[in-house]
């Protein structure tokens, strides 16, 4: 009925992504107060240009690219186009500063003659980089450009939600490694000691974590999956019609 007010969201979602949102604000705090307070701050020039490189990648491949694989809980009743672009630039911009983050480590590495690449975590995290902009490209040809054929469409959608779900946990699991690489890097002979910088470090690793969880959680609830509105069923079958040469309702 036109002037319906729209469904509610189901019982709990809200305040699962609430908490979320909480969770992630507190762990990007977090990062900065342990930069700024034990790490001198962030610049792009000079000895604090590496310190760009984490708080890049906690804000765009974890807080982010978590917020993007959010956006088809929250958005429920919106038109599917629209949480289709907001889901497309949420993560476009999270690669935009996950780059800023890459090329501020490769530029304080050859300023300060330290080797690139040649650790665990830089492996994982180069991976994660280049499989989120894969993973970017191909949802956007896929989904947002004319020219998939629905069946094409339906077939890699699947793959898509996997890897997307993957790739969010591999960047929370590169972040924890590059966490603890700096605190050994730095303080390592006082790192046992329960020194405040470390005890701080691994709360962020926590929240890291928690961050990670929460929005795992609301993203496998299949209750909380947004559900097609009627007018998108039926473009669905419209298109289905015009790409496959199908009838609505017929045969193949």
């Amino acid at each position: 009925m036109d002037g319906a007010p729209p469904p509610a969201s189901p019982a709990g979602l809200s305040a699962y992504v609430a908490v979320s949102q909480l969770l992630g604000l507190t762990l990007l705090a977090a990062t900065g107060a342990w930069l700024g307070r034990y790490r001198g701050g962030v610049a792009w020039q000079g000895q604090l240009q590496f310190n760009v490189h984490p708080l890049c990648m906690v804000l765009g491949m974890v807080f982010l690219q978590g917020d993007a694989l959010l956006v088809y809980r929250v958005f429920r009743n919106e038109a599917k186009r629209s949480t289709k672009m907001l889901h497309a630039l949420l993560h476009g911009l999270a690669l935009v500063i996950a780059l800023v983050g890459i090329v501020a480590v490769f530029k304080s590495h050859h300023a300060k003659g330290i080797t690139d690449m040649y650790s665990l975590h830089s492996w994982c995290g180069m991976a994660a980089f280049v499989l989120y902009l894969v993973q970017w490209l191909l949802g956007c040809g896929f989904f947002l450009a004319p020219g998939a054929s629905f069946s094409l469409r339906s077939r890699y959608k699947p793959q898509h939600i996997f890897v997307g779900i993957a790739l969010f946990a591999l960047s929370i699991a590169t972040c924890l490694l590059g966490i603890t690489e700096m605190l050994l890097f730095n303080i390592r002979d006082s790192y046992s000691q329960f020194v405040p910088e470390g005890v701080l470090a691994n709360t962020v690793g926590l929240l890291l974590v928690a961050f990670g969880l929460v929005v795992g959680y609301v993203l496998t609830r299949d209750e909380w999956k947004r559900p097609p509105l009627a007018e998108e069923l039926a473009l669905s079958m419209d298109f289905k019609t015009l790409t496959e040469g199908e009838s609505p309702g017929g045969s193949q």
